[in-house]
């Protein structure tokens, strides 16, 4: 989500069916910059378990949307999003773990997710796909709600989590809801 009355956010889901350690691992917008915003500061993240990267302090955007101190969160992000930008993710070595590009400008059909955040379901997972992303409402199928500032979403959880039996899948993916 870009935008937010409660300040952006974006969320990585290991929806692998093995830990991954994201020590070295790396955050860019469009730049495409390896290690740009670093992400060691998650350690080792479990199968279905969702970590978030924000603007606003650690603290504050806890507060707004009612997060238990399990979810991990590193705040001051100033690689900000923009309306027609893209998320990519490096690995610990800069390979490109996953990216999404999106913007209902440049991409015209796909969603908007200026102070309403997207959730793609198990199909779109690891596809830079915007168009199969759906924008967030409250008690939609993600389990949305509204945070302290009015903002939609779904921060710390992705209830549509599979976990692929070991060795069946190529390497560990990413899955973001911003």
């Amino acid at each position: 989500m870009y935008q937010g009355a409660n300040q952006e956010f974006i969320e990585f889901t290991n929806v692998g069916g093995a830990a991954v350690d994201m020590s070295g691992w790396s955050y860019d917008d469009d730049s495409r910059t390896i290690g740009a915003v670093n992400l060691s500061a998650y350690g080792l993240v479990l199968p279905g378990q969702s970590v978030l990267l924000t603007e606003s302090s650690e603290a504050d955007f806890r507060a707004a949307w009612s997060l238990s101190s399990s979810v991990r969160i590193i705040g001051g992000l100033t690689t900000n999003l923009g309306r027609n930008d893209e998320i990519n993710l490096f690995d610990a070595v800069g390979a490109l773990a996953d990216r999404l590009t999106y913007g209902d400008q440049n991409l015209p059909g796909s969603i908007r997710t200026q102070t309403r955040s997207g959730w793609v379901m198990p199909a779109g997972v690891g596809q830079n796909n915007i168009l199969m992303w759906t924008l967030a409402a409250s008690g939609d199928a993600s389990g949305s709600r509204v945070s302290a500032g009015g903002d939609s979403g779904n921060p710390g959880v992705y209830p549509f989590s599979s976990f692929p039996v070991p060795g069946q899948q190529p390497r560990n993916r990413a899955v973001w809801l911003s």
